[in-house]
């Protein structure tokens, strides 16, 4: 019987840029310790959609959380932050919230009749699970499906608010009074926050639970990160330990074959490419200046587009949005793709012709870059992506930044300037394009087999921890 062997609950957050680090970890678990049972769960609509794009000989189990987000007033099918505009964020993250019975009753039942260690490894957002951990007397892990630096600075502003101190516009964190912030690099509603408002309320009990938790899992490299995590080690005083990078794997179709073709027919490190994830999008009239500057730097380019700020994401696309022919245009001179809706992001990044991604510094679309050495030009418009641009330009020269934030003032020759300095032979350039390769090799060494690699002994140090290796 399963209840023989040791059981690991996955809980991710209900976002697909949640779950798909949850079920690569579940492959890697599974494949370094087969005799592991694995249980992911998350609600109904989620439960069907990860059943759908499992192979038929995965052994990963699967459990399905009821869900109601119509009783907070949120659409019936919104089981996943991606059906939902900024507006309403807060409210689904307190929605979420109303899993935790269902989830208990989960973990007691399996709790119950185990035999072999169970461990729960839940979203940091779910890291309020701690609780049911301790009344059933199992291991409880926090995933950070995000990075440590990143994590370490969002964590340490919602917690202390350090810009309602100084009427500066840069200022140091009280946790951490090594890193400088600016204001530019603060969201409005945190910008906004006093403690009492309602973001405060729905992210502070949730951070604290970190703390809590017996130890963290993070997506990302020691060779890489040392700095955040060791800034994680030093605030929650819990292990912390690396297990990245865990990427997704594109599946292909015919959409995905025209757009290889197409790479197929440019050369070397030619080509940029745009995305700002599967949660974002920019405003119409930054979309217009960023279609122009790609005009006039003449570049072959694959952008992933979707409807403006403020309009249906899912909505059909307007002409207007653009300047006059510009779709039909590049098009016709097979100098570029827009692509509405999904792209197989991680087969374009690996592809010989690509030369630069211009990112919303998304930690999974920059993992997914640094594992193909692949520069990076920034506009970070939320959130840890703020932190994450922060750190690849500071720390590592990794990145140059075209904009930054939501409400940026972009200017057509600005995009020029700054493809042309990434993409460009000049000196910094040469040097970004060195710095990637240099960590994508790191990338590459962290699963490496036995002793040698950081991510293999992360994992092996948790799975002892979590008495899981029986």
């Amino acid at each position: 019987m399963a209840d023989n062997y040791p059981h690991v609950i996955l809980f991710p957050f209900l976002a697909q840029g949640h779950i798909n680090p949850f079920l690569s970890l579940a492959t890697h678990l599974h494949s370094q310790h087969p005799s592991l049972t694995i249980t992911l769960v998350s609600t109904p609509l989620n439960i069907q959609s990860i059943r759908s794009s499992l192979p038929p000989t995965s052994s990963l189990r699967l459990h399905s959380l009821p869900f109601s987000p119509a009783d907070f007033g949120l659409p019936a099918y919104a089981e996943s932050i991606a059906a939902l505009s900024f507006h309403q964020f807060l409210t689904f993250f307190n929605a979420s919230d109303s899993l935790l019975p269902a989830f208990e009753d989960f973990v007691a039942d399996i709790a119950g009749k185990a035999i072999a260690p169970v461990c729960i490894i839940t979203d940091i957002f779910f890291a309020w699970t701690v609780d049911v951990a301790r009344k059933h007397k199992v291991y409880h892990s926090a995933f950070n499906t995000s990075s440590a630096y990143g994590s370490a600075i969002f964590c340490s502003l919602w917690t202390h608010l350090p810009h309602r101190n100084t009427t500066s516009d840069e200022f140091s964190l009280s946790d951490h009074p090594e890193v400088v912030i600016h204001r530019s690099q603060l969201t409005n509603h945190l910008l906004n926050a006093d403690g009492n408002d309602g973001w405060s309320a729905a992210l502070r009990p949730r951070l604290s639970a970190w703390y809590e938790s017996d130890s963290m899992l993070v997506n990302t490299v020691e060779e890489f990160e040392s700095t955040g995590l060791n800034m994680l080690r030093k605030t929650l005083g819990i292990p912390v330990w690396p297990i990245g990078p865990l990427t997704s794997i594109s599946s292909s179709s015919e959409h995905d074959n025209e757009i290889i073709t197409w790479l197929d027919s440019q050369k070397p490190a030619s080509v940029l490419y745009i995305s700002f994830g599967s949660q974002n999008t920019i405003q119409a009239h930054q979309m217009m200046e960023l279609a122009m500057g790609l005009d006039l730097s003449n570049r072959p380019f694959i952008w992933v587009i979707r409807p403006p700020e403020g309009f249906d994401k899912k909505g059909e696309f307007r002409a207007e949005w653009l300047p006059p022919g510009f779709e039909e245009r590049i098009k016709r001179e097979k100098r570029g793709i827009l692509v509405h809706g999904w792209a197989p992001q991680a087969t374009i990044l690996a592809h010989e012709s690509l030369g630069a991604f211009l990112s919303h510094c998304g930690w999974n679309s920059l993992l997914e870059s640094l594992c193909c050495g692949i520069p990076i030009i920034a506009w970070p418009l939320s959130a840890d992506q703020l932190y994450n641009a922060k750190m690849m330009a500071e720390e590592w020269g990794l990145c140059v930044e075209v904009a930054r934030g939501k409400l940026a003032k972009l200017k057509k020759e600005k995009v020029v300037e700054v493809v042309e300095i990434v993409m460009g032979e000049n000196e910094r350039g040469k040097e970004v394009k060195r710095r990637a390769m240099e960590i994508k090799e790191s990338m590459s060494m962290a699963w490496k087999e036995g002793s040698e690699g950081s991510s293999s002994k992360g994992l092996r140090e948790f799975l002892e921890a979590a008495g899981l290796l029986v």
